[in-house]
C-alpha cells in the first residue's frame, strides 16, 4: 500500500512538472516589441531589448547602451462544469486559477569596434504560478505550481558586410520548481527541484537597405536534470531526479519603413515542443520511480504589426497575432488550462533625447475556451472534467539609454 501511494503521488506530479514547461514560454522580453504583438522581433533592431529575438542585431546598437524594464502578466482563468467522475462529486468554479507575475529583462551592450558589437541579457522566458482553493475537486491532479526559468546570455555579432550581420550568445539557463498536489484524501505530496544547464543561439540579419531588413534565429533546447526531493504525508522524504527540456525555437522576421511615417512588420516562430516525448523520474539510486509517455506538439506563431511616428518624440505601435497551444485535449490538465490564443496589442515610444527613450506597451490575449478531461493511471486515479475560460492582459514599460 506504502509503495502504491508513493508512485501514485509521483505519477501525479509527473503531469505537474510537464504541463508547466509545455504551456507557459513568457514572450514577454521588449516593451517595445510587444507594442507590435511581437512582429518584426527578429528583424526590428529598434532597441537593445530585440536582441533577446536575434543577436545580429547588436550591429544597430552603436557605442554603450542599456535597456531594462519588465512587464506585468495579469492572466484570468477560470474552470466551470467542474466534476469529479470517479467519485460521482460535482464542484463548484474555480477563480483565479492563475496568479499575476512580473518578468524582468535587462541588456546592456558595448561596441568594441567597426564590426565587432558585445552584450549580456538577463531575462525570464519560462514561468508560471497556478493554485487552486482546498476544496477543489481536482486536487489529485494538482493543487499549487510555480515555474521559474532565469536565463542569462553573454552575446556577440560581427557585421560581416555593410548589409550582412551574424550573432550568437550562450543560454545560461537556471530553473526551480515547487509543485503540490493531494494524491489521497487527507494527504498532500509536493516536489520540489532546480537545476542549471547550457544552451545556445544564433542569428543573422540582412539589410536590403536603409527601409527594409530580414531577420533570421534559432534557439537551442536546453535539457535540464532537475534534482530535488519529494515530500508525502507519512512517509520519509526521498530524493528524486527528472529530465525537463526548455524547447528549441526558429524565428523568421521582416520590418519595412514605407515613410518617415509608417513602417510595417512582420513575425513567424516555431516552437519545437515535441521534444516532450517521454518524461521520467527516478529515485536517487537510478530506477526508475515513474514514467509518462507524452505527445505534446510543436507550434507556431504569427504576428502582424506597425508603427506610426506622430512627432519627433513619439511613436505609436499596434500589433496582432495568433499563438498557437502546444497542449491537445487529451493532454490537458488541471496545472495548463491552455489553449489558442489571439494577441491584441499597442504601445508607445518616447525619446527624450537622444540620449534617453521609454517604452509602454498594452497587450489583451484571448483564449479560446478550452475542455479538460484527464484521468491518473493506476488505482486510485481519478477522472476530472471541467471547461476552462482563459484570458491575460499585460503591461510592459522599460528605459533605454545610450552612453
Amino acid at each position: 500500500m506504502k509503495k502504491l501511494l508513493t508512485y501514485t503521488a509521483l505519477g501525479t506530479l509527473m503531469f505537474i512538472m510537464e504541463a508547466n514547461a509545455a504551456g507557459f514560454h513568457l514572450r514577454e522580453q521588449s516593451a517595445a516589441a510587444q507594442g507590435n504583438a511581437y512582429a518584426g522581433a527578429t528583424a526590428g533592431a529598434e532597441n537593445l531589448s530585440y536582441a533577446y529575438f536575434n543577436a545580429a542585431g547588436l550591429t544597430r546598437q552603436k557605442g554603450k547602451n542599456i535597456n531594462f524594464g519588465g512587464t506585468y502578466i495579469a492572466p484570468k482563468a477560470k474552470a466551470k462544469n467542474v466534476y469529479n467522475h470517479t467519485t460521482a462529486a460535482r464542484g463548484e468554479d474555480a477563480q483565479n486559477i492563475v496568479h499575476a507575475a512580473v518578468a524582468p529583462n535587462m541588456t546592456a551592450s558595448w561596441q568594441i569596434n567597426d564590426k565587432l558589437y558585445t552584450a549580456v541579457a538577463v531575462n525570464v522566458p519560462y514561468g508560471m504560478i497556478t493554485k487552486y482553493d482546498s476544496d477543489w475537486k481536482g486536487r489529485q491532479h494538482g493543487s499549487t505550481s510555480k515555474l521559474t526559468v532565469i536565463t542569462t546570455t553573454p552575446m556577440a555579432a560581427y557585421k560581416l558586410t555593410d548589409k550582412f550581420s551574424i550573432g550568437a550568445g550562450m543560454q545560461i539557463q537556471y530553473i526551480k520548481a515547487r509543485l503540490t498536489s493531494g494524491p489521497f484524501p487527507g494527504g498532500d505530496a509536493s516536489i520540489e527541484g532546480k537545476a542549471l544547464d547550457l544552451g545556445w543561439q544564433v542569428g543573422s540579419m540582412y539589410e536590403f537597405n536603409e527601409n527594409t531588413r530580414l531577420g533570421l534565429a534559432y534557439r537551442s533546447k536546453v535539457n535540464h536534470k532537475l534534482n530535488g526531493h519529494m515530500k508525502i504525508t507519512g512517509f520519509p522524504e526521498r530524493d528524486i531526479y527528472a529530465k525537463l527540456i526548455t524547447p528549441a525555437m526558429l524565428s523568421m522576421g521582416i520590418y519595412h519603413e514605407f515613410n518617415e511615417k509608417w513602417s510595417v512588420m512582420a513575425e513567424y516562430q516555431r516552437v519545437f515542443w515535441s521534444c516532450f516525448k517521454n518524461l521520467t523520474i527516478k529515485n536517487s539510486n537510478g530506477t526508475v520511480a515513474s514514467n509518462t509517455k507524452e505527445n505534446w506538439r510543436d507550434t507556431n506563431f504569427w504576428a502582424l504589426g506597425a508603427s506610426y511616428q506622430l512627432d519627433s518624440q513619439w511613436k505609436w505601435r499596434l500589433g496582432m497575432a495568433y499563438d498557437q497551444s502546444a497542449v491537445r485535449l487529451r493532454h490537458r490538465t488541471p496545472r495548463i488550462p491552455d489553449s489558442d490564443r489571439l494577441w491584441y496589442s499597442t504601445g508607445l515610444n518616447y525619446q527624450y533625447n537622444e540620449k534617453l527613450s521609454f517604452d509602454l506597451s498594452y497587450t489583451y490575449i484571448y483564449a479560446h475556451k478550452a475542455h479538460m478531461d484527464t484521468a491518473l493511471t493506476g488505482n486510485g486515479g481519478q477522472r476530472i472534467t471541467a471547461d476552462y475560460t482563459n484570458s491575460v492582459q499585460l503591461f510592459g514599460l522599460s528605459m533605454n539609454y545610450k552612453f
